[in-house]
């Protein structure tokens, strides 16, 4: 395993626009994948995402917002330095598909982060495993906001 990307794509039955807003704002990221978000959909804003009764708490950083199409931000920064740029690069790629979208998301960074091997592993397969899990509860959320056709 070469711990270098992870790729997710599924097809969801609504508009660009509304998966725009359900993988962008605070309101829809806490109906599918986190416990509390504070998230801004413009290009360098800081924000933070919630697990937990805040146990867990990770800053973001905006890097794209192009409603309906793309979104993107950095996270698991080292020691929380929102500036440093050795950090993961999580993207939603959005492109119309027949009557809805193809949501497709990549993380990169892992390699770059600067981890020994054992670490490396470790955190990949734990992204692995938590897109794994997530990537379906965000097709079922965008199914229960758009009434059947």
């Amino acid at each position: 395993m070469e711990f270098g990307s992870i790729e997710r794509e599924i097809q969801v039955e609504a508009s660009p626009e509304v998966v725009f807003e359900v993988v962008s704002s605070s309101q829809h990221l806490t109906g599918w994948w986190t416990d509390g978000a504070d998230v801004e959909a413009t290009a360098g804003a800081v924000g933070e995402l919630v697990w937990g009764d805040r146990e867990n708490v990770v800053p973001i950083v905006v890097v794209a917002a192009e409603p309906p199409r793309l979104f993107s931000f950095r996270w698991v920064h080292p020691e929380g330095d929102v500036t440093a740029a050795d950090s993961l690069l999580v993207t939603f790629e959005l492109t119309p598909s027949g009557s809805g979208t193809r949501i497709r998301l990549t993380e990169t960074g892992f390699r770059e982060m600067g981890w020994e091997t054992a670490k490396l592993e470790e955190q990949y397969l734990d992204h692995l495993s938590g897109w794994d899990h997530y990537v379906p509860l965000l097709g079922a959320y965008v199914a229960r906001l758009v009434p059947s056709r």
